[in-house]
C-alpha cells in the first residue's frame, strides 16, 4: 500500500504540462541570452555574440510558443472561424526577423576582425561556453520529454545551441594554447550563416502555409484518383488542399455523381469520401455533391458542368 502511495505521490509531482516545459525552457534561455550578450561584449568574442543571437532567437520562439500554446486552445469564433491554431505560425515569422537582424549585426562585427584579429578573454570565453552547454542541454532535456510538436521543435533548436556552444568551448581551449585568434571571427561567421540558412528554410515552409500551398507529401492527382474510386463518383473538380497550421490539412472539392443518383447514394458517396480522406490524414474535408449536368454556381471560368 505504501509503495503504491509513494509511486502515485511521485507521479503527481513529476508531471509537467507542455506549457510548464516550454515556460521553463523560455526563462532559462532568455536569462542566459542576456548573460551571453553582456559576456560576449565583455570578453570581446564575436563567436559568443553569434551564439547569443541564436539563443535570443530561440528565446523569442520559446516565449511565443509558450504564449501561443495557451492562446491556440481557444475555439473558433465569429472573427476566426477556423480557431486560433494558425497563430502558432506567427512565432516563426517574428523569430526570423530577430535572427536575421541579429546575424547581420554579428557579421558586421566579425568580418573586420578577419583583417585585424583581436585576442578575446579566453578564460571568460571558456567559462561562458561551459555555462552555455549546461543551460541549453538542461532546457533541451526538459523539452525533449514533451509530446507536442512545439516542444519537440524547440528541443531540436536547443540541441543546435548545445552544439554551437560546444564549438565555442573547443575554440576557447585551442586559443588557450595557440594564438589563432582568427578562429573566433571564423566561428561566428559559420554560426551566423548556419542561422540564416535555417531561417530561410523555415520561412519558406511558413510562407507556403500562409499562402495556402499544397502541403508537402500531398499529391492532388493521388487525392483525385482516390475520390474517383468511390462508387457513384464520376468526376471531381475545384479540388483544393492546404494546411491550416502545419499539422491539420484542409480539403474542399466538388464531387459529381450520375444524374439519376438517389439522395441515399449521394450520401453514401460523401461518407465514403470523408472516410478515405481521413485515412490519408485529411480530417477537415468540405465536399459539395452534384449530379451530372448540374450547375455548381462557381461562376465563369469554372468547369462545373460535368459530362
Amino acid at each position: 500500500m505504501s509503495g503504491e502511495h509513494k509511486d502515485a505521490h511521485h507521479h503527481d509531482h513529476s508531471h509537467l504540462t507542455e506549457e510548464d516545459r516550454i515556460g521553463t525552457a523560455f526563462f532559462l534561455n532568455a536569462g542566459f541570452a542576456i548573460v551571453e550578450l553582456v559576456g560576449g561584449f565583455s570578453v570581446g568574442s564575436v563567436a559568443i555574440l553569434s551564439d547569443a543571437v541564436h539563443d535570443l532567437g530561440d528565446s523569442v520562439s520559446l516565449g511565443l510558443a509558450w504564449f501561443l500554446q495557451r492562446f491556440s486552445r481557444k475555439g473558433k469564433d465569429l472573427r476566426f472561424t477556423y480557431g486560433y491554431k494558425r497563430f502558432s505560425l506567427l512565432s516563426a515569422l517574428v523569430n526570423a526577423i530577430v535572427l536575421v537582424s541579429g546575424s547581420l549585426f554579428v557579421l558586421a562585427r566579425a568580418v573586420p576582425k578577419f583583417f585585424s584579429p583581436e585576442a578575446p578573454h579566453v578564460t571568460g570565453m571558456f567559462l561562458l561556453a561551459l555555462f552555455g552547454v549546461a543551460v541549453n542541454a538542461f532546457a533541451a532535456f526538459r523539452l525533449w520529454k514533451g509530446s507536442s510538436i512545439n516542444a519537440r521543435v524547440a528541443a531540436w533548436h536547443l540541441l543546435e545551441d548545445v552544439l554551437g556552444w560546444a564549438a565555442v568551448l573547443f575554440v576557447s581551449v585551442v586559443l588557450k594554447f595557440r594564438p589563432w585568434y582568427i578562429l573566433d571571427p571564423l566561428l561566428s561567421v559559420l554560426v551566423s550563416f548556419f542561422i540564416l540558412w535555417n531561417v530561410v528554410k523555415n520561412l519558406r515552409y511558413v510562407l507556403e502555409i500562409f499562402l495556402q500551398g499544397t502541403p508537402e507529401g500531398v499529391c492532388l492527382n493521388d487525392i483525385e484518383a482516390i475520390l474517383l474510386q468511390i462508387p457513384g463518383v464520376i468526376s471531381v473538380h475545384d479540388l483544393h488542399v492546404w494546411s491550416l497550421d502545419g499539422e491539420r490539412t484542409v480539403l474542399t472539392a466538388h464531387l459529381v455523381t450520375g444524374s439519376d443518383a438517389s439522395p441515399e447514394e449521394i450520401e453514401m458517396a460523401k461518407n465514403e469520401a470523408r472516410q478515405r480522406l481521413s485515412e490519408k490524414g485529411i480530417g477537415h474535408a468540405t465536399l459539395e455533391m452534384e449530379r451530372k449536368g448540374e450547375y455548381c454556381g462557381m461562376g465563369a471560368g469554372h468547369d462545373c458542368m460535368a459530362n
